[in-house]
C-alpha cells in the first residue's frame, strides 16, 4: 500500500514532466495542481504490476478539468499532447522499476 511520501514523490516527477497544452502554452501539472490527483490514480497500477497504456489512458480520461470558470469540462486526456502521454508512460515504467 502506498504511503503519502510515495504518492508525493511520484506526483513531483509527474508534475515536472507532464503538461497541458492550451494554444501552445504549456501548463505543467504541478502548476495546475493536478499532479497529485494523477499520481493517486495511477499508483495502484504500479503496485499491482498492471501498468498499461490503456490503463493510463482510462485514468486520464476519468479526470475532468473545468475550463472557462466551469462552463466547459474536458477530460485531462484531451488536454495532453501525445508526447506528454508517452513521457508519462515512460516515467511510470521507470518509477515502477525502482519500486
Amino acid at each position: 500500500m502506498a504511503n503519502t511520501q510515495d504518492i508525493e514523490n511520484l506526483a513531483a516527477k509527474i508534475g515536472e514532466v507532464v503538461y497541458i497544452d492550451v494554444a501552445k502554452w504549456h501548463l505543467y501539472l504541478n502548476d495546475a495542481k493536478l499532479h497529485t490527483v494523477v499520481a493517486e490514480k495511477v499508483y495502484p497500477l504500479l503496485e499491482d504490476n498492471s501498468l498499461s497504456e490503456d490503463g493510463v489512458s482510462s485514468i486520464l480520461q476519468s479526470i475532468p478539468i473545468k475550463l472557462g470558470g466551469g462552463t466547459t469540462e474536458l477530460a485531462l486526456d484531451k488536454l495532453l499532447p501525445m508526447q506528454c502521454k508517452v513521457d508519462l508512460l515512460e516515467l511510470l515504467e521507470e518509477y515502477q522499476k525502482d519500486m
